[in-house]
């Protein structure tokens, strides 16, 4: 008899043979612009440390001084024996560097989106997504009980369809990535934000790829299109910029994070954050106000080496984002150059289906306020060795 085991087994040799197989490789310490593996040290051109503060010495203080003061870990939610001084301390801030009325922490951004929308909707609202959105915002708004729109990627006239396809709807939302992960590219606030307005539509914004490095001065997409005040809620994450360890958080409106402490289920049946998160929060978020360089570096790494790299002849998708994919389509030649690079010692990754549609994969390249030049440059030029090698540059 074909037994599930069999099936599973099958599967899984399926993927590997439409080199689609997705290996971790192991680092043996801490993260950072160079990290140690099994093969030696390599520099990391894959990792959400945008701003270089995951191993920071003052984050790890911040952390090391909470497991003394604050213990850790408090076995439990928040309502019940869970909240700390310093909880309450971290959505403070974060709603100061944000500019909203209040915040709400989650165990993980995925969290925040899933608890956001069954919360806050029901059969009589509408949810417009972007086509491109995370899985999380997928996943949550499965979870609810609205009618569903989706339009096509950043495709404003799409999006002016299906707001007025709702407009019978008691409340319209309309929930979008800051920054689309797999592409780099940002949404378009500035328009999002008009047609909301014309709509009397709610704005939901993912920035876990923005918060702290995109903008002026780091409080991302609404910052860089200067929207900070037209959009309603915000679901972030303190896993990337923000330290790296893990957190998320909704902050917006005060009525709509107080409805999310009654009623968010993620929130009232995960665990609190950890303490030593929680401190090593607030000082990232002191660190970023304290040291703007950092974020004026990361934008100016990424400019660089995007600059470089279309010279080389590689095709990127343009922007600004510190998010550069390196497309190249077929998935067996893309496994081959990451390969190839960590032999080298960079520290890339290949992005294959299902992370991206089949036919479109790509090396997907993060650049870091953590890098210096000469880090950026050896990259640059390694990657066009390897480029030549395999015949996809001239």
């Amino acid at each position: 008899m074909y037994s599930e085991r069999e099936r599973f087994v099958e599967e899984l040799q399926q993927i590997e043979d439409a080199g689609l197989w997705k290996q971790e490789r192991q680092i043996t310490g801490p993260q950072g612009a160079v990290v140690t593996t099994a093969d030696g040290q390599a520099l990391n051109f894959c990792s959400n440390n945008y701003l270089g503060l995951s191993s920071h010495p003052e984050i790890l203080e911040s952390a090391k001084s909470a497991l003394d003061s604050h213990g850790f870990g408090l076995s439990s939610v928040r309502f019940i024996c869970g909240t700390q001084d310093i909880h309450k301390q971290l959505e403070q801030r974060i709603s100061r560097f944000l500019s909203t009325e209040d915040t709400i922490l989650y165990t993980s951004c995925f969290d925040a989106n899933g608890g956001l929308f069954e919360t806050i909707l029901g059969p009589e609202d509408a949810v417009i997504s972007d086509e491109l959105n995370h899985a999380s915002i997928i996943d949550g708004v499965r979870l609810c009980k609205a009618k569903r729109f989706r339009y096509s990627h950043s495709d404003m006239d799409d999006l002016q369809r299906c707001l007025t396809e709702a407009s019978e709807a008691r409340t319209r939302l309309v929930v979008t990535d800051g920054v689309f992960s797999m592409h780099g590219d940002l949404a378009l606030l500035d328009e999002i934000c008009a047609l909301c307005e014309e709509h009397r539509a709610l704005l939901v914004v993912d920035d876990s790829h923005a918060t702290g490095f995109i903008g002026k001065t780091g409080r991302g997409t609404p910052e860089h299109f200067d929207v900070q005040d037209r959009v309603d809620i915000i679901t972030s994450t303190l896993g990337k910029a923000l330290g790296g360890a893990s957190g998320g958080f909704t902050s917006g409106r005060k009525e709509v994070i107080s409805l999310l402490r009654q009623r968010s289920r993620p929130y009232l049946f995960s665990n609190t954050v950890a303490p030593a998160i929680v401190m090593a929060g607030i000082r990232v978020l002191d660190l970023i106000d304290a040291e703007p360089d950092r974020v004026e570096r990361s934008q100016s790494n990424t400019a660089r080496f995007r600059q470089a790299m279309t010279e080389a002849g590689f095709d990127i998708t343009s922007g600004v984002h510190p998010i550069v994919p390196i497309m190249i389509g077929d998935e067996r030649r893309t496994m081959e150059m990451a390969q190839k690079m960590n032999q080298k010692g960079i520290f890339v990754v290949g992005f294959s289906y299902p992370v991206v549609p089949k036919g479109q994969a790509r090396i997907r390249v993060q650049i870091s306020a953590g890098h210096d030049l000469e880090q950026i440059d050896h990259a640059i030029g390694v990657f066009t060795e390897v480029g030549k090698e395999l015949g996809l540059l001239g």
